[in-house]
């Protein structure tokens, strides 16, 4: 019991300092926010439809709204999204497969104008395999690492002084498959993130059924395998995104094709991944086809939310930050089809979801007590949206 306490304390007194910066950063400048609170939130979309690339608009959040998104960037697949520390640069995935007659997608460096908000195009590289569709950078914004979907790889870049790209500087190939011969007959790399200490980079690959684990040295721009190199979700249940509780030392994995949450304890000394528990995300009694996308953890710690795709709902779920346990409180529809990404705004109090299959972003409030979802009603189109990143840190 005292630890559970300790852990809750610990989890909000991060939240309170994420809080009180975001606060403080989001009023000190017109380029990131206008005299009316509201923050620059930006859309990765698909641009075989409606969309042309990437959208921009403002939220509000006060009232719970955003302005009508404009065009930031005219680029081909810009699905997923990511924004340098220092907020200066925005990062996004061209997911192609056949950048400059390679058969590879891209990685395109963006500066973010003041205090319009559009996009610059700074430089584009070579995923250096096809499909990417997740990329992340380290704390210090010295390196970016991408996820190969069909390309089965992750691959790491050293980002120059004015944002730009260099080449790839090391490619490391996935291999070997799982027990689903549609989609886990080979490596299917999915996502890819650092650990709070800088220290590893994590990738999850849905079709080895694996979360992969590599040490990484900053100095020389380096991964090389963990010991040990990865840790086991069960048999097909195809590992996409994960997320880190406030505390560091869990780690919940969203499985995409078994519709379940999957917690790990985490040791930040040896990058050791130790299974936990393991909660379905669908609503009580559903029969249809379904598959999970995006996992988020609430700042305060206290609750996991999966989205579910066919279901066309979000989970909510109590978390336990020390021993990883899961239980469902809430299944809310999304107001739209194929909920893809979502994800706080700077405050915690409201979640933006992406419906990608029909167009929209659709935004909830938050219960600060119980983490259940309300929709507000508010409602804005974006064409196929995938991803949702918010702008709440400054450049200078």
């Amino acid at each position: 019991m005292l630890l559970d306490v300790m852990d809750m304390f610990r989890a909000l007194s991060r939240y309170m300092i994420l809080l009180a910066a975001t606060v403080v950063g989001s009023t000190s400048t017109s380029a990131n926010a206008n005299e009316d609170g509201t923050v620059p939130v930006y859309f990765g979309t698909y641009t075989s439809g409606k969309s042309q690339g990437i959208y921009q608009a403002r939220f509000d959040g006060g009232t719970g709204t955003l302005t009508s998104p404009e065009l930031a960037a005219k680029v081909g697949n810009p699905s997923f999204l990511a924004l340098h520390p220092e907020g200066r640069f925005l990062y996004a995935v061209g997911e192609n497969g056949n950048f400059r007659g390679q058969n590879s997608g891209s990685i395109m460096a963006f500066s973010i104008e003041k205090p319009s908000g559009r996009l610059a195009l700074i430089n584009e590289q070579s995923s250096v395999g096809a499909a990417p569709c997740h990329l992340a950078l380290d704390g210090k914004g010295r390196w970016l690492f991408v996820a190969n979907y069909t390309g089965g790889n992750i691959a790491m870049f050293r980002v120059r002084l004015d944002g730009g790209l260099e080449a790839a500087s090391q490619i490391i190939p996935h291999r070997g498959s799982s027990i689903d011969p549609q989609r886990q007959q080979g490596p299917h790399a999915h996502y890819i993130c650092t650990d709070p200490s800088d220290r590893r980079v994590l990738a999850c690959d849905l079709g080895l059924d694996k979360v992969l684990v590599y040490s990484l040295d900053p100095a020389a721009g380096t991964l090389e395998p963990n010991d040990p190199p990865s840790a086991r979700v069960y048999p097909g249940a195809g590992p996409r995104h994960l997320a880190f509780h406030p505390n560091g030392r869990v780690i919940c994995v969203i499985n995409e094709m078994g519709s379940k949450l999957a917690s790990f304890s985490y040791d930040a000394d040896s990058g050791t991944l130790a299974p936990l528990h393991t909660a379905s995300t669908l609503p009580a009694g559903f029969k249809g086809k379904s598959t999970c996308a995006e996992v988020q953890i609430h700042p305060c710690g206290r609750f996991v939310y999966a989205s579910n795709r066919g279901a066309d709902t979000i989970a909510v779920l109590t978390l336990n930050g020390r021993t990883g346990s899961m239980e469902m409180v809430q299944n809310v529809l999304t107001g739209g089809k194929t909920p893809r990404h979502f994800t706080f705004d700077p405050s915690g109090k409201w979640l933006l979801a992406a419906n990608q299959d029909s167009d929209s972003i659709t935004i909830f409030s938050v219960d600060p007590k119980t983490g259940t979802l309300q929709s507000t009603g508010n409602q804005v189109e974006v064409g196929a949206p995938v991803c949702i990143l918010f702008q709440p840190k400054l450049g200078s």
